[in-house]
């Protein structure tokens, strides 16, 4: 086990984002987090995170996170990049906040990886929502995190980077990194996960493999057949 939610509750002011949220995640597993707008993937993605507390509930992190050399990816809406700075200084600037010695090299590769080594010297700030994304993946990448949590990362990105994301995750798996992923392209990505967990109506509907995400969607399409009949007649 890498991450188990206990029970959690999540409140802003006296308005119930969701409760009563449990579930868990275990080494090389691809979870996709979905639900509708406003439902609160990003709120249950930050509580992962420890960006963010629950009301009420337990986050549990597994042994392998608690040493000193694991860490945890999370790349978010904000990309927690200087624009002031360029590619390669806040590559640099986030080698040293993690206490790492990369070399400019390692670093150089590290840009190279996520197609941006012709712009390591370019200002973050001038960078487009799509490279500005890159970016941000180069820093999770840096990290070589075993939990790593993903708020719609394909955002911004062209065909080309969204599969080298999609070659990214898939090795992170390999390695024995567990993934959260907010999706939305459900359709698109469900067949690179092993597990969905569907946030709605302030609650987790369902959570389980994505075979039985498929029959339970298809259940759910099949009780609303006799609604839509009775509206039709």
């Amino acid at each position: 086990m890498l991450l188990q939610l206990k029970n959690i509750a999540k409140f802003y002011g006296s308005r119930l984002i969701f409760k009563n949220v449990a579930l868990q995640l275990d080494a090389g597993q691809t979870l996709l987090l979905a639900g509708p707008n406003g439902a609160g993937k990003s709120t249950l993605l930050r509580i992962m995170a420890g960006l963010a507390r629950p009301n009420a509930g337990e986050v549990l992190y597994g042994k392998a996170l608690l040493g000193a050399e694991a860490h945890i990816g999370y790349l978010g809406h904000q990309t927690f990049l200087y624009p002031a700075l360029s590619a390669l200084e806040n590559l640099m600037f986030w080698n040293r906040m993690y206490g790492f010695r990369r070399s400019r090299a390692d670093l150089q590769a590290l840009l190279q990886r996520v197609d941006l080594a012709r712009f390591a010297e370019e200002k973050a700030g001038n960078f487009s929502r799509g490279m500005a994304q890159r970016l941000n993946l180069a820093r999770i990448l840096l990290v070589s995190p075993l939990l790593l949590l993903l708020d719609e990362p394909t955002t911004g990105l062209d065909v080309r980077s969204r599969a080298m994301l999609d070659m990214e995750i898939k090795a992170a798996g390999q390695r024995g990194a567990g993934i959260v992923w907010i999706s939305h392209s459900l359709d698109d990505d469900l067949p690179k996960a092993d597990a969905v967990a569907l946030l709605s109506a302030g609650k987790l509907s369902f959570c389980g493999s994505t075979g039985e995400y498929e029959k339970f969607i298809k259940q759910q399409a099949q009780t609303a057949v006799p609604d839509k009949a009775v509206q039709h007649v």
